[in-house]
């Protein structure tokens, strides 16, 4: 029988007693392991608790509280009953949140001691540590639901104005758990490290994709990169997954690498976030057995859009990878090989919520316009080139910075690189850079501002760098652009010098 609700994608095969989720602390210590048959059935006394409460089909659930093992069991158990789940960033500003309950007509929310005072307020609210006293335990099978209706409702980041909401269908989520068979080998049965929030859709699927091929989820209550190597390390993780970001603070913490043993992992998978081609190399040594993957997908148009060649064609390294089977993709611009990516896919929104005027601006007759620059080589492999709401103008020429941040991320001694603009009186914006050096070395601004004259425009080169210890990180683990734009705009001024 086909599925139709997204709950039920549990591998049926995986045994009882396997271990679904194993609960770490951000020290990568184990808090709590539950297994499949404890999974199964706490979903199904969850989803008969939520409705024996009085919820009806399509009302909508918000959780508000770190990662842990009830975390993900309520999502399953909140979509299983028909209900909606609603995955809060809890690190958004009081009144963020305010707007997101209202905006997506919460009607319960499941909150964690520390979170809860951002919500309690608003909506009836259960502590998470109490979960149990909404247990009615029996047997229960997930609600049939229709492909387009909501399974759960995910929100933007907002760095520009309020967050929106996105509903995404069962119909569609299940399209994209079930269009990614050739990574099933990879995973089947095996322990996958997740360490991103899980109101991130990052976190979120890769935890389906363990699910549905009967593996077992090696949950972090919060990243740390310490923790990260040593949950590796001792649970033997066969798949990483992350974001650029992590694995950079992963690459520095040099004492607890040399103390670990990281050869067990066979699938290392970065996303959410550009890489450049230099930073898969350093992949590779971290993960020296490892087959590494580029990620990319939305918000709005689903989690996964880029696989392998369907003629068997290797990936160049920092591609993305070629349109998977299903979907449709067409470069909007000048160029019909390069330009801004419009995507027609299964999994894609209806709609932004309560949205209308951003939902014309995005959705294109069945189109989502994704803002993101991508280039297509001969070969049809996409690669990432920068947002275009990112891009900039220097004296009249366009400058992506993902572009510039590749080029600098080249040179030997670079980690991590953010470029952003700051205002100029003559060339409207010049180019900017912070850099976290690699472990042991100390790059000097002149010398990278060189290599980038060297190796690219000069109107792209960066006119000032300045190097930082670490990238300030958004609540997604994603670099927060924003911050660094501000940051650089306050220093530019104090140093009052213009470079051109």
């Amino acid at each position: 029988m086909s599925l139709t609700n997204l709950a039920a994608i549990l591998d049926p095969a995986a045994p009882d007693d396997r271990a679904l989720i194993i609960q770490l602390s951000p020290e990568g210590d184990e808090q709590r392991r539950l297994s499949y048959g404890e999974g199964r059935a706490r979903i199904a006394a969850l989803a008969r608790g939520l409705l024996k409460r009085g919820l009806e089909r399509g009302q909508a659930v918000a959780i508000v509280a770190a990662n842990s093992a009830d975390y993900l069991i309520l999502y399953m158990a909140t979509m299983a009953a028909g209900l909606v789940s609603v995955c809060v960033n809890h690190k958004l500003p009081r009144e963020t949140v305010a707007h997101i309950m209202k905006d997506s007509a919460v009607v319960l929310a499941i909150a964690d001691a520390e979170r809860a005072p951002l919500v309690a307020e608003l909506v009836p609210t259960v502590p998470i540590e109490q979960l149990d006293t909404l247990l009615d335990p029996g047997p229960f099978a997930p609600v049939d639901m229709a492909f387009e209706e909501t399974a759960m409702v995910l929100y933007t980041s907002g760095s520009t104005g309020l967050p929106k909401g996105v509903p995404l269908s069962h119909g569609g989520y299940l399209w994209a758990t079930g269009a990614t068979p050739e990574q099933r080998p990879g995973i089947e049965g095996r322990k996958a490290i997740i360490a991103a929030p899980l109101f991130h859709m990052n976190g979120l699927f890769s935890a389906k994709l363990v699910m549905i091929n009967g593996g077992t989820i090696a949950l972090m209550a919060a990243f740390t990169a310490a923790g990260y190597i040593r949950a590796i390390d001792r649970l033997r993780i066969d798949m990483v997954t992350s974001v650029p970001t992590m694995l950079a603070l992963v690459m520095r913490e040099t004492e607890e690498l040399a103390k670990a043993d990281l050869s067990c992992v066979t699938v290392a998978v970065t996303g959410s976030a550009p890489s450049t081609p230099e930073f898969f190399e350093q992949m590779h040594r971290l993960f020296p057995n490892a087959e590494t993957a580029n990620s990319w997908g939305t918000t709005e148009s689903g989690p996964i859009a880029f696989g392998p060649h369907p003629e068997g064609i290797a990936k160049p390294m920092g591609a993305l990878g070629y349109p998977r089977t299903g979907l449709e993709v067409r470069f909007v611009g000048n160029d019909p090989d390069q330009g801004v990516l419009h995507i027609c896919t299964p999994a894609l929104m209806s709609g932004y919520l309560n949205r209308a005027a951003d939902t014309k601006r995005r959705l294109i007759d069945g189109w989502y316009d994704t803002g993101d620059v991508m280039r297509r080589d001969a070969n049809g492999f996409v690669f990432f080139v920068g947002r275009a709401d990112d891009m900039f103008q220097c004296g009249g020429e366009n400058v992506y910075p993902g572009e510039v941040e590749k080029l600098l991320g080249r040179h030997a001694d670079v980690a991590q690189v953010c470029v952003v603009p700051v205002a100029d009186e003559i060339k409207y914006q010049l180019p900017v850079a912070f850099v976290v050096p690699k472990p042991g070395t100390s790059p000097s601004e002149d010398t990278l501002r060189r290599f980038a004259l060297d190796n690219g425009p000069a109107y792209a080169h960066p006119r000032a760098v300045w190097f930082l210890d670490e990238l300030p990180l958004a609540g997604t683990n994603k670099i927060d652009r924003k911050a660094l734009i501000d940051r650089a705009a306050a220093a530019f001024a104090r140093e009052g010098t213009r470079r051109v």
